[in-house]
């Protein structure tokens, strides 16, 4: 257990490893599970992950300031990369997500996308997002609300109540959630243990490797335990 070091709560969990699961639980997927969705990804066959402190050497934070997680599927790798330091390689896109297709490139984020065409001649687009402060004047009175995120989670509420009503699942549901969250977990302890990991979704345990597997669980502070989760 980290002992209590007068930091506050707000934020600053995530930035250790007894919280949660850094930046790449805190960002990367968010990224991931879109392009997941987009691409109509499943599970990756092997993640693998290298990273660690590099720079920010001196704080209290103990969570990889530079980390690359590389998603493998059949026919494409999905890769990520942050450094906590330093300028984005993609001012206009500091966090975002790069798709690189046949007929061009389309890049994303929580407030814009461009696509740049293959062709010279073809068509570029663009689109910032979309507000609806105007719509929902009560957003701006939203304690610590993000503005741009807003529409998007409006969407996903009524669709998930929409699924209850026809009984059917949501756009995002709880099993996408599942899979873009664990390979993030997974991708953190291919870091640690410094090896590539696959994992069995059905068997839930990583493929020949019992050191792996027995890491995919946190040791339970005591009174608790993981059978009072049954």
């Amino acid at each position: 257990m980290r002992p209590y070091d007068g930091l506050p709560h707000t934020r600053w969990w995530r930035t250790f490893t007894e919280y949660g699961n850094g930046i790449i639980g805190d960002m990367c997927i968010h990224m991931f599970d879109t392009a997941r969705w987009m691409l109509d990804l499943g599970w990756p066959t092997r993640i693998s992950s290298e990273g660690g402190i590099y720079v920010q050497k001196g704080g209290k934070s103990n969570i990889p300031d530079t980390q690359t997680a590389v998603f493998e599927y059949n026919d494409l790798n999905c890769v990520w990369q942050h450094r906590s330091w330093g300028t984005p390689p993609d001012p206009d896109y500091p966090w975002g997500l790069t798709l690189y297709g046949e007929k061009g490139t389309l890049r994303m984020s929580t407030m814009r996308y461009d696509f740049t065409p293959v062709d010279p001649k073809g068509e570029k687009l663009h689109q910032d997002v979309v507000f609806e402060k105007e719509k929902y004047p009560e957003d701006l009175k939203e304690d610590r609300i993000e503005l741009n995120a807003a529409p998007a989670t409006r969407g996903h509420m009524l669709d998930f109540l929409a699924a209850i009503d026809k009984k059917s699942r949501p756009i995002a549901d709880i099993e996408a959630g599942h899979i873009s969250t664990a390979s993030c977990i997974i991708a953190n302890l291919a870091m640690r243990l410094g090896r590539p990991l696959s994992y069995d979704p059905i068997k839930k345990v990583i493929i020949n490797d019992p050191e792996a597997t027995a890491l995919l669980a946190r040791p339970y502070r005591g009174p608790w335990n993981r059978n009072m989760l049954k």
